[in-house]
């Protein structure tokens, strides 16, 4: 494994939470699969559409997000929401990666 490989590798681990918690934070405003993704790469999360619908999916299925069709346009749309529990869990989130953030710049600088 190249080097730039074995970065890719742990940026992807890296940022794969903080592509849940971001989701979490978008939708608390009403949102679409595809708004949402091209919104999430405006804002530096770049993810693809294979990742976000099955996270959508997961994160619905745990009670964090809640949806409806929109069936007023020609092409049926589903909206996601964040709901209570997941509002919850994005403060929890959010908290833990500000504690996480913390512990690192306090860490011992790179050269």
């Amino acid at each position: 494994m190249t080097e730039t490989e074995a970065l890719e590798t742990h940026l992807q681990e890296l940022r794969r939470g903080t592509v849940v918690l971001a989701c979490l934070r978008l939708l608390a405003e009403p949102g679409y699969g595809y708004g949402l993704l091209e919104e999430l790469g405006a804002r530096g999360f770049d993810t693809d559409a294979n990742t976000l619908y099955p996270l959508l999916r997961r994160l619905e299925k745990q009670g964090h997000l809640v949806s409806e069709w929109n069936t007023d346009e020609a092409r049926p749309r589903k909206f996601y929401r964040t709901s209570a529990a997941g509002s919850r869990l994005a403060a929890a989130l959010t908290a833990d990666f500000r504690a996480i953030a913390a512990a690192i710049d306090a860490l011992p600088k790179e050269h």
